[in-house]
């Protein structure tokens, strides 16, 4: 056996990637190096100037600044630039070779290095990650979630479930990743693959044994969870959202589609919808809030503190009396699916009930509960369809006004704008129209298009609509409007911290800015 190389476990390394700190991933401790002969051979690259000696490989990444002695470098080819214009620095750093394709080969900088030459070196990444780090998703009951609402809040259910029953997990998601507990930042919602396969070896050696996660359909097109199986791949549903990297909702269909290619043992799939319903196969377990299902829910009932009850109908007679808490009918479905994820990999009916009632997501439906006489919610809801069920959500919950403080991301899909001024419009009383992240748009256009939308509306179906930029402004606005029974809802960033315009990011927590703003009207009411 080749030696092993002491590494840390979590290393907290900045660097700089396109102006922006970038800490480096966690990588196992115990790494039993890969001969690049192998590495070559199981790629079915082709080997520029290999070595006259067995070189060993113990680590893989695609960020210069994140190499370390033993690794291959993917040096990918990007939009703009091609990662290979950065191989001298990584084989300053250490590397032994270089992963790319024709065009990177051809770099000076790569004249005195060994090559691994692919037509496509991102699809083979995962792959090759998952042979240096010990195809650790073999070692792991991975559970993925796939869908454009509801990975979030689904994965943080199973996850509530496993620790109920005792089962130490990891968890990668939007929000953080946890490893046995200890949480990490998330800086994607699904990591690169060098990153991922190494997270998961990470789990392993730390007594992991379940792992949900989600996959974004970024990452199935992108290859960033190849080499990654998994126990159970789950769909939620699939609304408008990306078409800025989609070209149609066809095509952001088949990514999601790609996690039931095979890759997953067993197969969950919310068939409420035409899209879900075209996942499914004589193999697969399917969830259902309306109509027939594996999976199904009777008997809904919801407090005056937004909770709900309901029984679980599953498979061989199962049925779970359910306390979710969390509003919304939506959420009974995101609970069916982990309920059925759940039983997929041997957890049973109490621990999946008690983890449901026990969960808690960040930024989803989040309530803060400081002694108003109103109800006041953060949610991530950023698209047309979540916007809408999100309203109707706390619609049902009142009779008084609905009072919403929504913006639009700049950057991305600019024709879903109008859809969600005109969603929020419908289903609120006043709808404040705010910044979101601008990026390096410019804030009055966004907010224009979403006013438009809203104000196509006609005024007999629709509130109040007020522009104010200033997203702080805005919640306290909203803040000080409620009134007794109203319910405020601070919609778009969810749990994000941060609010970038033009590239910088400022902290920004709506969470806060909410807390803030009650905690003052509360004073000033004595």
């Amino acid at each position: 056996m080749i030696a092993l190389r002491a590494q840390v476990t979590f290393r907290d390394v900045p660097a700089k990637l396109v102006g922006k700190a970038v800490t480096a991933p966690p990588r196992p401790v115990r790494i039993t190096p890969v001969p690049l002969t192998t590495l070559v051979a199981r790629a079915n690259a082709r080997a520029l100037r290999p070595p006259d000696h067995e070189l060993p490989v113990s680590g893989i990444t695609l960020r210069a600044q994140h190499v370390l002695p033993g690794d291959v470098f993917a040096a990918l080819p990007g939009a703009h630039v091609h990662g290979a214009d950065f191989a001298e620095g990584a084989v300053r750093a250490g590397a032994v070779a270089v992963l790319t394709d024709a065009a990177g080969a051809a770099r000076p900088a790569l004249r005195d290095v060994p090559v691994l030459v692919h037509d496509d070196p991102r699809r083979v990444l995962g792959e090759m990650a998952a042979w240096i780090y010990g195809e650790p998703s073999l070692r792991l009951a991975v559970m993925g979630v796939t869908g454009t609402s509801g990975k979030t809040t689904t994965t943080y259910m199973i996850d509530a479930g496993l620790r109920a029953a005792g089962i130490t997990t990891g968890l990668v998601g939007t929000v953080e990743t946890r490893i046995a507990g200890e949480r990490l930042a998330s800086a994607f919602t699904t990591p690169e693959a060098p990153d991922l396969q190494a997270l998961l070896a990470v789990m392993v050696e730390r007594g992991v044994t379940h792992a949900p996660m989600e996959v974004s359909s970024h990452a199935l097109s992108m290859g960033r969870v190849n080499g990654t199986r998994y126990r159970v791949g789950a769909f939620t549903n699939l609304s408008r959202d990306h078409l800025d990297f989609h070209p149609t909702m066809e095509d952001y269909f088949q990514a999601k589609a790609l996690l039931f290619d095979g890759r997953s043992s067993a197969e969950v799939v919310c068939v409420d919808g035409e899209w879900g319903r075209r996942l499914v196969t004589p193999k697969t377990v399917t969830v259902a809030t309306e109509g027939a299902g594996d999976w199904t829910a009777s008997g809904v009932t919801t407090s005056v503190t937004g909770e709900q009850a309901f029984v679980v109908h599953g498979p061989g007679g199962l049925e779970m009396p359910v306390t979710l808490p969390m509003p919304g009918g939506f959420n009974i479905a995101n609970a069916l699916v982990a309920a059925a994820c759940l039983h997929e990999v041997g957890v049973g009916a109490a621990d999946i009930a008690a983890g449901l009632a026990a969960v808690q997501v960040p930024g989803r439906m989040e309530r803060v509960v400081l002694g108003q006489d109103y109800t006041a919610v953060v949610d991530y809801a950023h698209k047309p369809a979540a916007v809408a069920l999100a309203l109707d959500a706390m619609r049902a919950r009142t009779d008084r006004r609905v009072i919403v403080v929504l913006g639009c991301g700049g950057d991305r899909d600019v024709e879903k704008r109008p859809m969600m001024g005109e969603a929020a419009a419908r289903r609120s009383d006043l709808l404040i129209v705010t910044d979101d992240n601008p990026r390096t748009e410019a804030p009055t256009a966004i907010r224009a298009a979403m006013r438009a939308g809203a104000e196509a509306v006609p005024p007999g179906e629709r509130g109040d609509i007020l522009d104010i930029g200033d997203r702080r402004t805005a919640i306290t606005e909203a803040v000080n409007r409620a009134g007794p029974g109203d319910v405020v809802v601070i919609a778009g960033k969810g749990h994000e911290t941060g609010q970038e315009i033009d590239a910088v990011v400022h902290p920004f927590s709506d969470l806060d800015e909410l807390e803030a703003a009650i905690r003052t009207r509360l004073e000033a009411d004595k």
